[in-house]
Order: structure tokens, then sequence, then C-alpha cells
């Protein structure tokens, strides 16, 4: 049974699973979204806005690039809802404490980043995409949505300075289709890829891991 055909296979079967996975990972994201439109001293409106963009932004992207249809979330208002409800639950927990730990917003983006990287790539691949082409697919499922976010919040994307975060999303994606095609099943692919990525994101975080920077060197005559 090939890679394409085990996917389909294992969606089927855990669907239910997946679809919850989803569901957090669009309330963690959305989360992320809240925190930023608070840093920015936004409205609830405006504050709900971030907090779509970034849940849903890069999914909507990767379903228009692999031409599967109208977005996920279009015939599915509960992505909608929880993107809502979770974003009314943290303005109301902020209002109340005032202020929220700081370690929530990394802790909620490293962990949706993971999950939208392996969702992002296993859907490419259901949908028979190549393994390099799925792997792009997942990073696009796990940072659009957060340039998204930086872009109308008026601050440089996250994913183009460097901080250690497209790499991590890359990272999730090259594990779990290298995993699938070493013969590890679909269950631990997912764990280990998402593993990988929220480690990586989160110790680059606490220890101020970076890329080296590119910086041309002034021409002399």
């Amino acid at each position: 049974m090939g890679i394409e055909q085990g996917l389909i296979s294992f969606l089927m079967m855990n669907m239910d699973i997946i679809y919850l996975l989803d569901l957090a990972g669009t309330a963690v994201f959305a989360i992320s979204g809240v925190q930023v439109a608070g840093q920015m001293r936004m409205d609830p409106f405006g504050a709900t806005v971030l907090a779509a963009v970034t849940a849903i932004g890069g999914g909507t992207i990767r379903d228009a690039i692999l031409d599967v249809g109208p977005a996920f979330w279009v015939h599915d208002p509960v992505y909608l809802t929880v993107i809502i409800l979770t974003s009314m639950l943290t303005i109301l927990f902020a209002n109340r404490n005032h202020r929220m730990p700081p370690i929530l917003l990394p802790l909620a983006d490293a962990a949706g980043l993971a999950l939208f990287t392996v969702l992002g790539t296993q859907k490419a691949l259901a949908y028979g995409a190549p393994g390099m082409t799925a792997v792009v697919m997942g990073v696009i499922t796990g940072v659009a949505g957060g340039i998204i976010r930086d872009l109308l919040a008026s601050r440089v994307p996250m994913v183009l300075q460097k901080d250690i975060y497209a790499t991590a999303s890359v990272l999730g994606g090259v594990v779990y289709t290298g995993a699938l095609l070493i013969g590890i099943t679909e269950g631990w692919a997912m764990l280990f890829a998402m593993t990988g990525v929220f480690v990586l994101r989160m110790a680059a975080v606490h220890w101020h891991l970076r890329l080296p920077m590119f910086v041309l060197k002034h021409h002399r005559e």
C-alpha cells in the first residue's frame, strides 16, 4: 500500500481525532491572534479578526493552492464558532486578570505551529502531492496565518525575522514525510513531527536560538 492510500485509510479510520486536532489547532492559533491584538491595543472586533486570520489563514491558502474546492471552513461553521468563542474567552480572561502570562503566547503559537504543520502536510499527501510539495504546504498552513496577523498588526512577520520559526515548521514536515517513507505508522509519524516542531520552537524561545543573519557588506569603490 502506497503512502497516499495509507493516509486515506488512516484518515477514514481516525476522522474524528483528526478533526478534533484541527479544532484544537484553530483554538490555540486564535489565542495567539488575540494576544497580538492585546499588545496592539485593539478592540474586541479587531482581536477576533486577528484570531480568525491566524487560525484559518494558512489553511485557506493551502486549500486554494491544492485546488481542493472551497476552503475547509466555508462549509463547516464550527471553525468560525471555535474562533469566536476562543476570542471571547481569551479577552474575558485577560480583562479579569489584567494581563496574561507572558509564556502563553509562545506556548500557544508553538502548539498551533506543530499541529498545523503536520495536518497541512498530511492533507497535501492525501491529495497526492509529492513529499517536497507536501512539506511546503505544511509550512504554509503553519506560518501563513501568522504572517497575515503580523502584517495587519503592523509588525514585521515573525517568520521573516531571525527567530527559529519557519525552520521548525520545515523540520516537522520533513520528519513527518520521512517517517512515513521509512514505514513508521501514521500515528507515530504525527507524534514525532509535532514533538519536533514544538520542542525546537520552545527551545528557540527559551534559549534565544537564532539563525545567522544575512547582511550585505557595503561595496567599497
